[in-house]
């Protein structure tokens, strides 16, 4: 048996006993409570001391998120989420009920992760990608581009309005006039908008392909996303050393299930004409004018060229 120096240690101290009513007391005293039994006025004194632990923790998580400290340092039980109290009298009896709600923050970043996992991306820079930019930006930052970042608002206002276009754009210009950029602001419009997307970097990424030539798996991985993603871009087009597999096997299936299913769109330095010459030419098999006009039958009819000006910007900040 227990002594009675043990039994009387587990007794509460009339001292801890004030404390513990003087707390009580604060918190059904504090503004939010206040404020809630006048929204629920059947909560009687009884309710509300039956669930002071609901009400404590009401209280203590609203005031945290008074004063956030930012996502990753909340100290509420569940991050980037707070408690709500709602009443509800039920067979005579009224019941406090609690229930855990995301807040701005949270639900912020959870946006911005489902935008990044809409959209992949092969060797191109990624800063435009995850961080967007506002449309006034995308028209201001260099007046001759203007036109063109009008042309692209233009459409991703018609995308939003319409659904996917059957058509993409080819952005043509010289170097370092903001392609690139332009598109990269597209994909993350139409992200948010809730459709896919993939942009390649040309030059790297038929370098990448010769390799997966022994790696049949990845390579139908590879392809079938590229078929299948709603938005498609080819990014510097025009500037990879194609060789005959990858212009007629690989670009040619690529192209070919897209057209009048998805849109693709191009960034490149070259007009469509001068483009149909580069495909007509590999080095391995020299000159075939007539595989080049193939694969451009499956560009030259499904986009709008855009004409990008503007100066070089490549290197400044």
């Amino acid at each position: 048996m227990e002594s009675l120096g043990q039994l009387l240690k587990q007794i509460p101290s009339r001292e801890m006993w004030e404390r513990a009513e003087e707390k009580a007391a604060k918190l059904l005293n504090d503004p939010l409570i206040v404020k809630l039994r006048a929204k629920y006025p059947e909560l009687d004194e009884s309710a509300l001391k039956a669930n002071m632990n609901r009400l404590y923790q009401y209280v203590s998580e609203y005031y945290h998120c008074s004063n956030c400290p930012g996502l990753d340092a909340c100290p509420n039980d569940f991050q980037g989420h707070y408690t709500l109290l709602s009443a509800e009298t039920v067979n005579d009896s009224v019941q406090l009920y609690d229930r855990k709600v995301s807040c701005k923050k949270f639900n912020a970043r959870r946006s911005q992760e489902q935008i990044r996992n809409r959209v992949r991306s092969f060797y191109v820079d990624e800063t435009a990608l995850n961080q967007g930019y506002s449309a006034d930006e995308i028209l201001v930052r260099d007046l001759e581009r203007a036109p063109a970042a009008g042309e692209v608002l233009t459409y991703i206002l018609q995308t939003k309005e319409q659904g996917l276009q059957k058509k993409g754009l080819y952005l043509v210009g010289k170097f370092g006039t903001g392609k690139t950029f332009l598109m990269c602001y597209l994909l993350y419009e139409l992200a948010k908008a809730g459709y896919s997307g993939v942009i390649v970097y040309m030059p790297e990424f038929v370098e990448d392909l010769k390799s997966m030539m022994t790696d049949g798996a990845k390579l139908k991985e590879t392809v079938e996303l590229m078929k299948e993603t709603d938005l498609l871009i080819f990014d510097d087009i025009g500037a990879e050393n194609l060789n005959p597999w990858v212009r007629d096997h690989v670009m040619g299936a690529i192209l070919n299930y897209r057209m009048n299913r998805k849109p693709t769109f191009y960034t490149s330095n070259y007009e469509l004409d001068a483009l149909e010459k580069h495909f007509s030419f590999t080095s391995k098999d020299g000159e075939e004018a007539y595989k080049g006009q193939r694969l451009m039958d499956r560009v030259r009819p499904f986009v709008d060229v855009v004409v990008v000006n503007g100066e070089n910007k490549r290197g400044t900040s």
